[in-house]
């Protein structure tokens, strides 16, 4: 609507604007910002503002489902004298419909594995049995992966329109997604490395020795 809108008024001023060429690495992104800054110059505006509705179509909440996928691959190593378990590789692709800003995609794909090794591996709340409260409530205590507990890590997304029935953009969620089935990829390599299963997180040195 907002882009109509300049559109609209920078045709009226006699500079119509055609459709953006490129993108921010080859300064389309700049191009297009320093003519909608013009548009505004020549109308002596400093902001211009539109206001727009979207509701998702009714036969998505009918006739459809919107999920998003992922899957992971695991290795680990397991030293045999002491249990302590080291990720030595974590793949993970995603479905998550069309992508909209892959750098930020990335960093959700990828900061959503750390946060499954960190379930799998370290990431345990313990409480007082007396009272309810927290007693590892501080990040002494409480073991969240550092640099050295992640391992060479490649997460990717195929970057795939979900069907344009489910919203106008084509998009699903990249919420968690990431973490979900990590931890699970990290217990079924250490049950494949030691014959062990566990199945209570975390996966520490005590449960498999």
């Amino acid at each position: 609507a907002l882009r109509d809108k300049l559109r609209a008024l920078a045709a009226a001023q006699g500079h119509p604007l055609g459709e953006p060429a490129g993108g921010a690495d080859d300064g389309g992104r700049d191009a297009a910002l320093a003519a909608y800054a013009a548009v505004l110059a020549r109308a002596q505006l400093d902001a211009v503002d539109a206001d727009a509705e979207t509701a998702p179509p009714e036969v998505a909440t009918t006739e459809y489902t919107r999920y998003s996928f992922g899957a992971h691959f695991c290795e680990v190593r397991v030293l045999p004298a002491t249990g302590v378990v080291r990720v030595a590789r974590h793949v993970a692709a995603f479905d998550v419909g069309r992508v909209l800003n892959p750098r930020t995609t990335l960093s959700q794909l990828k900061g959503g594995v750390v946060w499954g090794l960190g379930q799998a591996l370290t990431e345990a709340t313990h409480y007082d049995p007396r009272s309810g409260k927290v007693v590892n409530d501080n990040l002494a205590d409480y073991h969240v992966p550092v640099n050295a507990d992640v391992p060479d890590l490649d997460a990717f997304y195929v970057d795939a329109d979900d069907p344009r029935e489910l919203n106008p953009l084509g998009t699903k969620a990249v919420g968690e997604i990431a973490t979900v089935g990590a931890a699970a990829a990290v217990a079924n390599a250490v049950y494949h490395a030691t014959g062990v299963r566990v199945r209570d997180l975390p996966i520490t040195a005590d449960r498999l020795l």
